[in-house]
């Protein structure tokens, strides 16, 4: 009788056991999801000051007052819907300033996004207005092919493109039209 219960017990144990563990399945990812719809940021920051080094040299640095993580999305992002001031130095620690209404940072591919009245201030104080102007952080190079104006001590010219290395020494507006100033 005793070794009927034990065998009953035993038997029972084992059971709920292969039923516990047979309903559980282990899909990480599927945890990691609880509480965080698709279409809404894994994170928000606010205040956002970043600076990126190059060789223990500050290379870039990025401010703006509210930032949103999309980084948990196939292709990651990071979205500035309240606009940055990108701020971009040569080796000779020279500053150039990009201001622009709203960006979108691709991580994968490094480049930043910058829309909407777009203003670029170089260090010898020439400047270039755009709607949209993509900064290519690996490359360091600026471009665009949307119309810009490009304004200099000399000229204002006006174009349906842009191409350029961080320090402006490569500029290039694209089907150029405006004024300029000739030697004769």
């Amino acid at each position: 009788m005793k070794i009927d219960k034990i065998h009953i017990l035993k038997n029972g144990v084992i059971a709920l056991a292969m039923t516990l563990f047979f309903s559980c399945t282990n899909n990480f990812q599927e945890v990691n999801k609880i509480g965080i719809s698709e279409n809404e940021p894994q994170g928000v920051g606010v205040n956002i000051n970043v600076i990126r080094t190059d060789s223990g040299r500050v290379a870039a640095n990025l401010i703006s007052p509210k930032l949103l993580d999309y980084e948990n999305r196939k292709f990651g992002y990071s979205e500035f819907p309240e606009g940055v001031t990108l701020h971009i130095f040569n080796d000779l620690k020279q500053r150039t300033t990009i201001v622009s209404d709203y960006a979108i940072i691709y991580s994968e591919t490094d480049v930043i996004d910058l829309q909407g009245n777009v203003v670029v201030s170089t260090h010898e104080g020439d400047s270039l207005y755009a709607e949209q102007l993509f900064f290519d952080q690996k490359k360091e190079w600026l471009f665009t092919n949307l119309p810009v104006r490009y304004k200099s001590k000399d000229y204002l010219t006006k174009g349906k493109g842009f191409d350029s290395d961080r320090d402006f020494t490569k500029a290039e507006v694209i089907e150029i039209s405006g004024l300029f100033a000739v030697s004769e």
